[in-house]
């Protein structure tokens, strides 16, 4: 009966060793089970910063944070005194140069043109008394009645009323014929340009009234009404969210199956954990400086880091930019 019970506890501490065993190789394989790769990236989405060209000051924000917009809607008004005072400027140069135009284009004043007619009848009269003196002259010369410094002297006076008339004549027919044509071509020049000056200065104009450069969401704006903005200044930011997608930081050795073109699945917890179906249409490695890391002391090779974009299948409803994106099914 002794040895019997020995050979019940026997079996029984058998047992039960076995069990101990059976129950740390259990332990040390749910210990030593590789746990699931869990890749995480972000939701992203194209941003487009509205700015103006003119500086001046924030007169008017039409629109706030979180309010959606459509393309070409007002969403700030600029104020900028300098640019009024440069309109005024432009359109009394473009009023000076037209006028100056006009004044080329349609010659002399019909007064001007009378005068110069009746001082070229005048210089005519004075020629013809100069061409009777001078012909007595010559007779008397001829004669030699008269000394050749007096038939000179006449001469020469009738030399300048015949010069006289026909400068007078000219006058008359510069006024008749008004401007030459360089004269013109240089006056319609000068309207070109005052016209092309007023065109800049009413573009900036244009631009003191900024819209929408796309569909979107307000998610941000930067000045408030009444501050100062510089040309090229931001003043708010205009997020499209339908053009959205995935972006993970993801180690060279766990690039399995996320080539350009692959179809990935990608959980977004915020939506209570949604799967969205998505295409990899990016891939390229980040600066080496903030990726890489050292792993020759696991008798490895040192890995970069790889920047992976995929794009959803189709739209998603109530998605937003920063969002948590969770790489299902990733592999080592």
């Amino acid at each position: 009966m002794s040895q019997e019970k020995k050979n019940y506890n026997l079996v029984i501490g058998v047992i039960a060793l076995l069990a101990i065993i059976i129950l740390i190789a259990v332990i040390g394989w749910f210990v030593s089970k590789p746990k699931p790769l869990i890749i995480q990236g972000e939701v992203e989405a194209s941003e487009y910063r509205v700015s103006g060209k003119v500086p001046g000051r924030v007169e008017e924000l039409y629109v706030r944070e979180g309010q959606m917009v459509q393309k070409g809607d007002t969403v700030v008004f600029i104020d900028s005194p300098e640019v009024r005072a440069k309109l005024a400027q432009a359109r009394g140069a473009v009023a000076a140069a037209q006028a100056q135009n006009r004044m080329a284009q349609n010659g002399a004043r019909r007064e001007q043109i009378t005068g110069a007619y009746e001082l070229w009848q005048q210089a005519l009269v004075q020629e013809d008394v100069m061409k009777k003196s001078f012909d007595r002259v010559q007779k008397l010369f001829d004669q030699k009645v008269i000394s050749a410094q007096k038939y000179d002297e006449t001469k020469a006076k009738y030399d300048a009323s015949v010069a006289q008339a026909k400068a007078a004549k000219s006058q008359y027919d510069m006024a008749v014929a008004g401007a030459r044509a360089e004269d013109k071509e240089a006056a319609q020049a000068l309207v070109d340009r005052a016209n092309g000056a007023l065109q800049e200065v009413e573009g900036y104009l244009g631009e003191l009234y900024l819209t929408a450069p796309s569909d979107g969401i307000i998610s941000a704006t930067f000045p408030k009404v009444g501050e100062l903005v510089g040309q090229g200044s931001p003043i708010m930011t205009v997020t499209d969210l339908s053009d959205i997608w995935f972006t993970f930081n993801v180690r060279e050795d766990y690039l399995h199956g996320l080539q350009q073109g692959d179809k990935i699945q990608v959980e977004i917890p915020a939506l209570d954990g949604k799967v969205i179906n998505a295409t990899v249409t990016y891939r390229a490695v980040r600066e080496s400086y903030a990726t890489w890391k050292a792993t020759k002391e696991t008798g490895m090779y040192d890995a970069k880091t790889f920047e992976v974009r995929a794009v959803p299948t189709q739209a998603v409803d109530g998605i937003y930019p920063g969002m948590t994106a969770i790489l299902k099914n990733a592999k080592r």
